[in-house]
Protein backbone atom coordinates (compact mmCIF):
# COMPACT_ATOMS: atom_id res chain seq x y z
CA UNK A 1 0.00 0.00 0.00
CA UNK A 2 1.25 3.36 -0.83
CA UNK A 3 1.35 6.25 1.45
CA UNK A 4 -1.39 8.30 -0.36
CA UNK A 5 -3.53 4.91 -0.23
CA UNK A 6 -2.78 4.84 3.83
CA UNK A 7 -3.29 8.04 3.86
CA UNK A 8 -6.51 7.78 2.06
CA UNK A 9 -8.00 4.64 4.03
CA UNK A 10 -7.51 6.76 7.18
CA UNK A 11 -9.28 9.68 5.75
CA UNK A 12 -12.32 7.52 5.32
CA UNK A 13 -12.28 6.02 8.59
CA UNK A 14 -12.04 9.29 10.45
CA UNK A 15 -14.77 10.51 8.11
CA UNK A 16 -17.08 8.12 9.23
CA UNK A 17 -16.81 9.18 13.00
CA UNK A 18 -17.73 12.45 12.12
CA UNK A 19 -20.36 12.01 9.64
CA UNK A 20 -23.40 13.77 10.06
CA UNK A 21 -26.81 13.73 8.64
CA UNK A 22 -27.22 15.74 5.42
CA UNK A 23 -29.90 17.80 6.74
CA UNK A 24 -27.73 18.93 9.68
CA UNK A 25 -24.52 19.71 6.87
CA UNK A 26 -27.14 21.35 4.75
CA UNK A 27 -27.96 23.55 7.56
CA UNK A 28 -24.59 24.77 8.94
CA UNK A 29 -23.63 25.30 4.96
CA UNK A 30 -26.68 27.72 5.02
CA UNK A 31 -25.72 29.72 7.78
CA UNK A 32 -22.10 29.90 6.52
CA UNK A 33 -21.08 33.35 4.35
CA UNK A 34 -20.93 32.98 1.09
CA UNK A 35 -17.32 31.34 -0.17
CA UNK A 36 -14.61 34.42 -1.36
CA UNK A 37 -13.03 34.66 -4.87
CA UNK A 38 -9.85 32.41 -4.59
CA UNK A 39 -9.47 33.00 -8.61
CA UNK A 40 -9.56 36.63 -8.06
CA UNK A 41 -6.99 36.39 -5.29
CA UNK A 42 -4.37 34.78 -7.08
CA UNK A 43 -4.28 36.71 -9.84
CA UNK A 44 -2.37 39.30 -10.92
CA UNK A 45 1.67 39.92 -11.82
CA UNK A 46 3.50 39.44 -8.60
CA UNK A 47 3.82 36.22 -7.13
CA UNK A 48 1.17 35.18 -5.00
CA UNK A 49 1.60 32.92 -1.56
CA UNK A 50 -0.71 30.38 -0.43
CA UNK A 51 0.32 30.01 3.32
CA UNK A 52 -0.19 27.14 5.54
CA UNK A 53 -1.17 26.25 8.93
CA UNK A 54 0.25 23.07 8.95
CA UNK A 55 1.16 21.05 12.49
CA UNK A 56 3.22 18.02 10.99
CA UNK A 57 3.68 16.00 7.73
CA UNK A 58 4.56 12.08 6.93
CA UNK A 59 7.60 13.15 6.06
CA UNK A 60 8.80 15.54 8.72
CA UNK A 61 6.36 14.55 11.45
CA UNK A 62 5.99 17.02 14.06
CA UNK A 63 6.68 20.79 12.58
CA UNK A 64 4.87 23.28 15.19
CA UNK A 65 2.17 22.76 18.27
CA UNK A 66 0.15 25.64 16.19
CA UNK A 67 -1.78 26.37 19.65
CA UNK A 68 -3.69 29.05 18.04
CA UNK A 69 -4.39 28.61 14.28
CA UNK A 70 -6.37 31.88 13.66
CA UNK A 71 -3.61 34.45 15.59
CA UNK A 72 -0.94 32.59 12.53
CA UNK A 73 -3.79 32.92 9.82
CA UNK A 74 -3.68 36.74 10.83
CA UNK A 75 0.06 36.83 11.11
CA UNK A 76 0.48 35.52 7.62
CA UNK A 77 -2.70 37.69 6.19
CA UNK A 78 -0.50 40.97 7.55
CA UNK A 79 2.67 39.41 5.89
CA UNK A 80 1.11 39.74 2.28
CA UNK A 81 -0.56 36.22 1.89
CA UNK A 82 -3.35 35.83 -0.64
CA UNK A 83 -4.69 32.61 0.48
CA UNK A 84 -4.75 30.74 3.84
CA UNK A 85 -4.50 27.22 3.27
CA UNK A 86 -5.50 25.12 6.58
CA UNK A 87 -4.67 21.48 6.88
CA UNK A 88 -7.80 19.37 8.27
CA UNK A 89 -6.54 15.65 7.98
CA UNK A 90 -6.22 14.89 11.82
CA UNK A 91 -4.00 11.44 11.83
CA UNK A 92 -1.06 12.35 9.76
CA UNK A 93 -0.93 16.23 9.65
CA UNK A 94 -2.70 16.98 13.10
CA UNK A 95 -5.48 19.07 11.43
CA UNK A 96 -9.10 19.64 12.48
CA UNK A 97 -12.01 20.91 10.88
CA UNK A 98 -12.19 23.71 14.09
CA UNK A 99 -8.66 24.87 12.70
CA UNK A 100 -10.65 25.74 9.90
CA UNK A 101 -13.62 27.55 11.34
CA UNK A 102 -11.45 29.48 13.51
CA UNK A 103 -9.17 30.91 10.71
CA UNK A 104 -12.14 31.65 8.31
CA UNK A 105 -13.81 34.07 11.62
CA UNK A 106 -10.31 35.99 11.84
CA UNK A 107 -8.75 36.67 8.19
CA UNK A 108 -10.82 38.70 5.17
CA UNK A 109 -8.67 36.67 2.28
CA UNK A 110 -9.69 33.24 1.02
CA UNK A 111 -9.06 30.17 2.70
CA UNK A 112 -8.24 26.28 1.60
CA UNK A 113 -9.22 23.20 2.93
CA UNK A 114 -6.52 21.39 2.64
CA UNK A 115 -7.41 17.67 3.03
CA UNK A 116 -7.82 14.20 1.17
CA UNK A 117 -11.10 14.82 -0.47
CA UNK A 118 -12.48 11.46 -1.32
CA UNK A 119 -16.43 11.92 -0.59
CA UNK A 120 -18.72 13.89 -1.27
CA UNK A 121 -19.63 15.03 2.54
CA UNK A 122 -16.54 16.57 2.59
CA UNK A 123 -17.47 19.00 0.25
CA UNK A 124 -20.65 19.94 2.30
CA UNK A 125 -17.62 20.09 5.46
CA UNK A 126 -15.34 22.33 3.62
CA UNK A 127 -18.50 24.87 2.72
CA UNK A 128 -20.09 24.23 6.23
CA UNK A 129 -16.96 25.88 7.64
CA UNK A 130 -16.37 28.28 6.06
CA UNK A 131 -13.84 26.88 3.06
CA UNK A 132 -13.19 29.47 0.02
CA UNK A 133 -11.15 26.65 -1.73
CA UNK A 134 -10.63 23.22 -1.47
CA UNK A 135 -7.62 20.53 -2.75
CA UNK A 136 -8.37 17.89 -5.36
CA UNK A 137 -5.45 15.53 -6.17
CA UNK A 138 -5.54 13.79 -8.95
CA UNK A 139 -3.87 11.24 -7.91
CA UNK A 140 -6.30 10.11 -5.09
CA UNK A 141 -9.57 10.18 -7.57
CA UNK A 142 -10.67 8.54 -10.47
CA UNK A 143 -11.70 9.66 -13.60
CA UNK A 144 -15.30 10.71 -12.86
CA UNK A 145 -14.75 11.29 -9.64
CA UNK A 146 -11.92 14.13 -10.15
CA UNK A 147 -15.08 15.74 -12.48
CA UNK A 148 -18.51 15.26 -10.54
CA UNK A 149 -15.86 16.44 -7.28
CA UNK A 150 -14.68 19.34 -9.61
CA UNK A 151 -18.43 20.14 -10.52
CA UNK A 152 -20.16 20.01 -7.25
CA UNK A 153 -16.83 22.16 -5.85
CA UNK A 154 -18.05 24.72 -8.27
CA UNK A 155 -21.67 24.42 -7.76
CA UNK A 156 -20.82 25.14 -4.38
CA UNK A 157 -18.85 28.93 -5.47
CA UNK A 158 -16.12 27.62 -3.91
CA UNK A 159 -12.52 27.33 -5.84
CA UNK A 160 -11.18 24.08 -6.73
CA UNK A 161 -6.81 23.79 -6.52
CA UNK A 162 -5.72 20.46 -8.51
CA UNK A 163 -2.78 18.73 -7.57
CA UNK A 164 -0.52 16.94 -10.06
CA UNK A 165 2.84 15.12 -9.88
CA UNK A 166 3.13 13.91 -13.34
CA UNK A 167 2.30 14.19 -16.57
CA UNK A 168 -0.34 11.71 -17.10
CA UNK A 169 -2.32 13.60 -14.00
CA UNK A 170 -1.86 17.19 -15.85
CA UNK A 171 -3.34 15.58 -18.53
CA UNK A 172 -6.08 14.47 -16.85
CA UNK A 173 -6.95 17.34 -14.95
CA UNK A 174 -6.88 19.25 -18.05
CA UNK A 175 -9.43 17.26 -18.87
CA UNK A 176 -11.89 19.13 -16.93
CA UNK A 177 -10.84 22.53 -17.76
CA UNK A 178 -9.53 24.09 -14.71
CA UNK A 179 -9.11 27.56 -12.98
CA UNK A 180 -6.38 26.62 -11.08
CA UNK A 181 -3.72 23.94 -11.34
CA UNK A 182 -0.99 22.88 -8.30
CA UNK A 183 2.20 20.86 -9.61
CA UNK A 184 3.22 19.06 -6.12
CA UNK A 185 7.03 18.51 -6.31
CA UNK A 186 6.33 15.74 -3.79
CA UNK A 187 5.33 12.12 -4.76
CA UNK A 188 2.32 11.56 -2.09
CA UNK A 189 2.84 7.96 -2.97
CA UNK A 190 6.46 7.84 -1.70
CA UNK A 191 6.97 11.20 -0.29
CA UNK A 192 10.31 11.81 -2.33
CA UNK A 193 10.81 15.62 -3.36
CA UNK A 194 11.92 16.07 -6.87
CA UNK A 195 11.76 19.88 -7.74
CA UNK A 196 12.26 19.30 -11.23
CA UNK A 197 8.75 18.60 -11.40
CA UNK A 198 8.20 22.28 -11.79
CA UNK A 199 10.66 22.45 -14.81
CA UNK A 200 8.87 19.45 -16.04
CA UNK A 201 5.12 20.51 -16.02
CA UNK A 202 3.96 24.26 -15.09
CA UNK A 203 5.79 25.13 -18.74
CA UNK A 204 3.24 22.97 -19.78
CA UNK A 205 0.00 24.09 -18.50
CA UNK A 206 -1.73 27.25 -20.19
CA UNK A 207 -0.95 30.72 -19.31
CA UNK A 208 -4.36 31.42 -18.93
CA UNK A 209 -4.78 29.22 -15.69
CA UNK A 210 -3.38 29.96 -12.54
CA UNK A 211 0.02 27.86 -11.93
CA UNK A 212 0.81 27.26 -8.30
CA UNK A 213 3.77 25.66 -7.14
CA UNK A 214 3.72 22.94 -4.49
CA UNK A 215 6.45 21.44 -1.67
CA UNK A 216 10.05 22.18 -1.69
CA UNK A 217 9.90 26.00 -1.32
CA UNK A 218 12.48 26.60 1.45
CA UNK A 219 14.48 29.43 0.15
CA UNK A 220 14.51 32.52 -2.05
CA UNK A 221 16.44 30.67 -4.59
CA UNK A 222 13.31 27.74 -4.82
CA UNK A 223 11.05 30.44 -4.93
CA UNK A 224 13.25 32.06 -8.24
CA UNK A 225 13.31 28.59 -10.11
CA UNK A 226 9.19 28.22 -9.68
CA UNK A 227 8.58 31.31 -11.06
CA UNK A 228 11.30 31.27 -14.07
CA UNK A 229 9.04 27.85 -14.65
CA UNK A 230 5.90 29.86 -14.72
CA UNK A 231 4.29 29.64 -11.86
CA UNK A 232 1.84 32.49 -10.40
CA UNK A 233 1.99 31.73 -7.04
CA UNK A 234 3.51 29.18 -4.35
CA UNK A 235 1.88 26.74 -1.21
CA UNK A 236 4.49 26.79 1.62
CA UNK A 237 3.72 25.50 4.65
CA UNK A 238 7.26 24.04 6.50
CA UNK A 239 9.07 27.05 5.64
CA UNK A 240 6.58 29.16 7.61
CA UNK A 241 5.35 27.29 10.56
CA UNK A 242 9.44 25.80 11.66
CA UNK A 243 10.42 29.63 11.56
CA UNK A 244 10.47 31.88 14.41
CA UNK A 245 8.96 34.61 12.55
CA UNK A 246 6.36 33.74 9.94
CA UNK A 247 6.43 37.38 8.41
CA UNK A 248 10.25 37.88 7.99
CA UNK A 249 10.17 34.05 6.21
CA UNK A 250 7.42 34.91 3.82
CA UNK A 251 8.83 38.25 3.07
CA UNK A 252 12.51 36.44 3.04
CA UNK A 253 11.27 34.07 0.40
CA UNK A 254 9.40 36.82 -1.62
CA UNK A 255 12.73 38.54 -1.85
CA UNK A 256 11.24 41.37 0.47
CA UNK A 257 12.95 40.44 3.74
Amino acid sequence: MSVLDSIIEGVREDLSKRRRSLAEIHEQMAQAAPALDAHAALKGSEMKVIAEVKRSSPSKGALSAIVDPAALAERYQEAGASVISVLTEERRFKGTLADLTAVRAKVSIPVLRKDFMVDEYQFFEARAHGADMVLLIVAALAKSQLRDFYDLTTEMGMAALLEVHTADELERAMEISPRIIGVNSRNLKTLDVDTAAFANLIPQIPIEIIRVAESGIAQRSDVEFAQNQGADAILVGEALVTSADPNLAMRTLLGQG
